[in-house]
């Protein structure tokens, strides 16, 4: 089981550069991804910065990043590898998901005004962190 431990330094450093609001909400992101990988049994998950965003990697997936953009404040995102099947995927699958909206094949876009659906979110961190396992599944076997 992983335990989630207290960030990385560089990671700490671009949390705590965040708005105070968009730490909690970003927390709670963070914490589904630990979840999802709890629920896959992985044995290790790294905590990183790559391309200055937060980011989860383990042996089985592909990577997951997530972050805030100023220009867009009401907005937090998650970015997964653009040329995976996952955003396709839960596009397939999640398209009707109220808080939910794409950019391309690269990532998830959530309105930090409306409620976020865990269940999907955590659905669509397992695809990724599992996505070596499954993305010769047709629909990553959703």
């Amino acid at each position: 089981m992983i335990t989630q431990t207290k960030k990385p330094k560089d990671v700490q450093q671009k949390w705590d550069s965040y708005p105070t609001s968009i730490q909690l909400i970003m927390d709670v992101i963070r914490n589904q991804v630990f979840i999802a990988a709890n629920d896959l049994g992985i044995q290790k998950l790294e905590e990183t910065l790559k391309w200055g965003e937060p980011s989860y990697l383990c042996k089985t997936g592909s990577t997951i990043r997530i972050d805030f953009k100023p220009k867009t404040p009401d907005k937090c995102y998650v970015f997964f590898n653009c040329k995976s099947k996952l955003v396709e995927s839960i596009k397939e699958i999640h398209s009707q998901t109220i808080n939910l909206d794409f950019d391309g094949n690269r990532a998830l876009i959530m309105d930090i005004n409306q409620p976020i659906d865990l269940d999907v979110l955590r659905h669509c961190f397992a695809l990724a962190l599992n996505y070596h396992n499954i993305k010769h599944l047709p629909l990553l076997g959703i």
